[in-house]
């Protein structure tokens, strides 16, 4: 089976991290995050993928090559972005598959551990153009609301609505009929789902929703991206991708945590990074040559590559980006960035009195 890994995103919610990187391959529990999807679609017995890419487009094959987890890559850039239908479309070309097979589309910023296996069976069953992975939701106004019948049937795709009709979402990953993506316009800007998903369903075809509500995560925020980290470390979901086995932490090659620090919570503690003695580290994802110095505290927190962390500092739910610098006694929290290089001189950002 063939897949297509859509990975042309510029990120830009999880800026200063994707300047540099693109979301798909930030270190997510010590591998590229896309090293989790490869591993799974091949588990799912993918084994053939088309990255369809866009943003920093030649990084992928820098970092994949032509065969990885199992399966065989190839490599298709857009010169402009063209939206999810066009990125299909124009990442086709490179399918080797026949007409009536069935071709899965991945997205590049989810994390799902929904059987893959089982969605493209409901697809072969029903003989559909297109199946949809839908999960349920506790507040589907934020994402697209896909209502069905008894057999699983799509009746409509409703993009983000005040008053869904349905707590079911579209989850991102699809099964299309390999003649269905022709019937996409070519080099032109389309969206699945404002209007080839709905197309479809007002021209009666079958579009199925394999509905199945395991884990499932848009790790597109930094408080997603750290969650999906962590629940990786600590085994909330499974990847055969991962660099070691399930606990409250991870800690690569070459990084050093005194035994009288605190490092917990499916914290990843990357390559040449260092927690010292009397640090507190819940949660978090320390990316390689971190720093993080005696009696300092992070939690929910991404240290980039070479940032550093000062005695007695705290961050909760910060960003810092690549070598950025955080002196002694600063206190930052509530989804502050800082842009890489930046330093931030003692005692600079406080939310409390001086001791």
């Amino acid at each position: 089976m063939e897949a297509i890994l859509l990975v042309g995103g510029q990120g830009t919610r999880l800026r200063p991290l994707t300047i540099s990187t693109p979301k798909p391959l930030l270190p997510t529990a010590g591998v590229a995050f896309l090293a989790h999807q490869l591993a799974r679609a091949h588990a799912a017995g993918v084994e053939r993928i088309v990255f369809a890419t866009s943003y920093r487009a030649e990084m992928f094959e820098a970092a994949f090559g032509p065969h990885a987890y199992g399966v065989d890559l190839v490599y298709v850039s857009e010169s402009q972005p063209l939206g999810t239908g066009g990125a299909i479309r124009n990442a086709a070309r490179a399918l080797d598959c026949g007409p009536d097979d069935p071709v899965l589309i991945l997205n590049g910023d989810i994390l799902s551990g929904h059987d893959m296996r089982a969605q493209v069976k409901l697809h072969e069953d029903a003989g559909a153009e297109v199946t949809l992975h839908l999960t349920e939701v506790d507040d589907p106004t934020r994402f697209g609301c896909v209502p069905t019948e008894g057999a699983g049937r799509v009746t409509a795709f409703l993009e983000k609505t005040s008053h869904p009709v349905t707590n079911q979402i579209n989850a991102g990953c699809y099964v299309f009929r390999r003649s269905a993506i022709d019937t996409i316009p070519e080099d032109e800007v389309v969206s699945v789902e404002r209007e080839t998903f709905p197309a479809l369903i007002s021209s009666g075809a079958v579009v199925m929703g394999h509905v199945e509500s395991g884990y499932w995560l848009d790790v597109g925020t930094p408080e997603a991206f750290v969650r999906g980290s962590c629940d990786l470390v600590l085994g909330r979901i499974d990847s055969p991708a991962m660099p070691g086995g399930p606990g409250e932490r991870l800690t690569l090659a070459g990084s050093t945590v005194s035994p009288g620090a605190v490092v917990r919570g499916g914290t990843t503690v990357g390559r040449g990074a260092v927690v010292e003695a009397g640090a507190t580290v819940i949660g978090s994802v320390l990316l390689d040559d971190a720093f993080v110095a005696e009696g300092a505290t992070v939690r929910d927190s991404v240290l980039s590559r070479g940032a550093r962390v000062g005695p007695g500092a705290v961050l909760d739910g910060v960003i810092l980006g690549d070598g950025a610098v955080v002196g002694p006694g600063n206190e930052l929290c509530c989804g502050l960035r800082v842009w890489p290089g930046i330093e931030l001189p003692p005692t600079a950002v406080r939310f409390s009195t001086d001791a």
